[in-house]
C-alpha cells in the first residue's frame, strides 16, 4: 500500500489534471458508469460531530474508493483539523487497498476542481473579474481553480474576518502569481459580488452570504460550502435571474442542499428547474452557456465519483514519480 501524504500529493497533480480528471467523474456518474451511494453519516452529538463515508466503485475502471471525512467544529480549539479524513483506494481487480492518501488535501483538490469544471463548461470564454467569499481551508483550491481555466485580471476576496483575508490573499498572491491575476482583500460582500463573472461561495453558513440582486449578467456561480439541509449561503434571490442551474449530481444535491431545497419548497423554482447534472452538459444532454447575459448557478454538494478519479490520478502519477511511502 502507498502512503501518501499532503506536500506528496500537492507534488505530483496540477489543478488543471484534477479538473480534468473531474469532468470524467461527472460524466461517469451522469451516465451510470460508476456506483455512487449516498454519503453515510452517523452523528456524535456529543462533539457536534458527525462521521462521514463516501464511497464509489467503477467496474469500467477497475478500481474503488472510500473516503472517510468526519466533521468535528470543535477541533481546532485543540489545533486539530476540524475535518479529518482519509481516502482508500482499492484494486477492483483483487480488492486489495493499493493507497491511502491525505483525505484533506484529496477533498480540497477535488473540491476546487468541480469549481473549475463548471467554470470552464458554463462560464463566458471572455471572464476579467472573479469573485470569493470564504477563506478557509477549502478556498485555496478554489481560487486557484478560478484562475486555472479562465484568465482573470483580479479576483475580489470577502471574509467577515477582514485580517485573515488580507493574510489569505497575501499568501495566495505568492502561491498563484504564475497565473497572473490580482488577489484583493475587499470589506463588503457585494464588493466581492458586483462586478465577478465568476464567483464562488465558500462557507459553512445557515444563511445566505451575498446579494443575488446584485450579480450581474453573464456571472457563473458555484456554491460550493452547503452540503448539510440545514446551510444555506445562496441567496434565493438570484435563483428566479438565472437561466440554467446545474449540479455536480441533481439527485445528491436535491437529497442534501438548502440551497435548493428551501427555495423549492418556498416556491421560488420546482425541481424541473434544477436542469440536471455537469456530466449531461459535459456529454451534451444538456446545453451549457448559450449567451454572455445568463446568469448560471453550479450547486456543488461532492460526490464519492470524484474523489476516486481524483485519487486513481493522484496514485498513477505518484507511482510514476516514484513519491510516497510503501507500507508492506
Amino acid at each position: 500500500m502507498l502512503l501518501l501524504n499532503e506536500k506528496e500529493i500537492k507534488s505530483v497533480v496540477t489543478m488543471k489534471e484534477v479538473i480534468e480528471a473531474d469532468k470524467k467523474a461527472f460524466r461517469m456518474i451522469a451516465n451510470g458508469d460508476v456506483d455512487v451511494p449516498l454519503r453515510t453519516g452517523i452523528k456524535a452529538p456529543a462533539y457536534d460531530a458527525e462521521f462521514l463515508f463516501m464511497p464509489s466503485y467503477a467496474a469500467s475502471e477497475d478500481i474503488a474508493a472510500i473516503k472517510v471525512i468526519n466533521i468535528f467544529p470543535h477541533n481546532p480549539a485543540q489545533g486539530l483539523n476540524a475535518s479529518p479524513a482519509q481516502v482508500m483506494l482499492i484494486d477492483g481487480k483483487t480488492g486489495v487497498i493499493i493507497a491511502m492518501m491525505d483525505g484533506a488535501a484529496v477533498t480540497k483538490l477535488r473540491t476546487g476542481a468541480s469549481s473549475g469544471a463548471a467554470f470552464d463548461m458554463l462560464g463566458k470564454k471572455d471572464c476579467r473579474i472573479g469573485g470569493l467569499i470564504g477563506t478557509g481551508g477549502q478556498a485555496p483550491a478554489q481560487l486557484e481553480a478560478m484562475v486555472a481555466v479562465r484568465q482573470l485580471e483580479e479576483v475580489r476576496v470577502f471574509d467577515l474576518n477582514f485580517e485573515q483575508c488580507e493574510k489569505f490573499c497575501e499568501r495566495m498572491q505568492k502561491e498563484l502569481a504564475d497565473y497572473g491575476a490580482k488577489i484583493v482583500p475587499v470589506k463588503s460582500a457585494d464588493e466581492a459580488t458586483v462586478d465577478a463573472d465568476l464567483f464562488i461561495t465558500m462557507t459553512p453558513s445557515a444563511k445566505p452570504v451575498f446579494d443575488g440582486t446584485k450579480i450581474k449578467p453573464g456571472c457563473t456561480i458555484s456554491c460550493v460550502g452547503t452540503y448539510e439541509p440545514h446551510k444555506h449561503e445562496m441567496d434565493p434571490a438570484v435563483l428566479p435571474r438565472a437561466s440554467k442551474i446545474i449540479c455536480d449530481h441533481k439527485e445528491t444535491a436535491l437529497s442534501e442542499t438548502d440551497d435548493l431545497l428551501i427555495p423549492i419548497a418556498d416556491g421560488i423554482i420546482t425541481e424541473a428547474d434544477v436542469l440536471g447534472s455537469l456530466g449531461d452538459v459535459i456529454d451534451g444532454r444538456i446545453p451549457g452557456r448559450e449567451s454572455d447575459d445568463e446568469i448560471i448557478v453550479y450547486e456543488t454538494v461532492g460526490v464519492g465519483s470524484q474523489d476516486l478519479m481524483a485519487a486513481k490520478l493522484i496514485y498513477e502519477k505518484a507511482v510514476e514519480a516514484g513519491v510516497g511511502t510503501v507500507w508492506e
